[in-house]
């Protein structure tokens, strides 16, 4: 697959043709993001195979897909419903411990180190929000996830969700609401 980057269309294109190096290439796009949502719903332990199951599900599915909507939401979809299923089977309970570099990926790598002290308290700020994060019920922490963690757009999340843009927003403001309630000095 030479020269410059396929889009996703192009590739889901292929892999419904058949050609496997494509949807290869779609599950390395995708695998990190995929493993991180399900690390959020169903935690550390299935999160692995739950990400790899709901590969296996979307590529039994792409004769589904609808040409011209975008593979990354519709992927988390069945990446979320595999996580959701996985975790009311009663396999494990799980909290969400995503790690501090998750939440900090956004900062420049030209960073200075913060001091000692200020590090220590930045850990314990983080510590405090994932303690808060795993007292929310899993939709409330998905939710949570795909806007501040994974930087998923209001369409995104909503194609993801299955819902209207709407409907995210208002999920979003009571999962956030529900969080200043169990987060300690928010």
């Amino acid at each position: 697959m030479g020269g410059r980057p396929l889009e996703d269309s192009e590739l889901v294109e292929r892999a419904r043709g058949g050609d496997a190096g494509a949807y290869e290439e779609l599950v390395r796009r995708y695998q990190t993001l995929a493993v991180r949502t399900a690390y959020v719903i169903a935690g550390p332990a299935d999160a692995q195979d739950a990400a790899q199951e709901a590969f296996v599900k979307a590529y039994g599915a792409l004769g589904r897909f609808r040409t011209g909507k975008p593979f990354r939401p519709w992927l988390l979809r069945i990446v979320a419903n595999e996580a959701i299923n996985r975790r009311r089977a009663g396999r494990r309970s799980a909290a969400l411990a995503l790690r501090a570099g998750q939440a900090a990926e956004g900062r420049s790598r030209d960073d200075a180190a913060p001091s000692p002290e200020r590090a220590a308290l930045e850990q314990e700020r983080r510590d405090e929000l994932i303690a808060a994060l795993n007292r929310l019920r899993p939709e409330d922490r998905l939710v949570v996830a795909y806007r501040f963690w994974f930087d998923l757009s209001e369409a995104e999340m909503a194609e993801a969700l299955g819902c209207a843009r709407g409907t995210v927003k208002s999920r979003l403001s009571r999962a956030m609401a529900r969080l200043r309630e169990v987060m300690p000095d928010a």
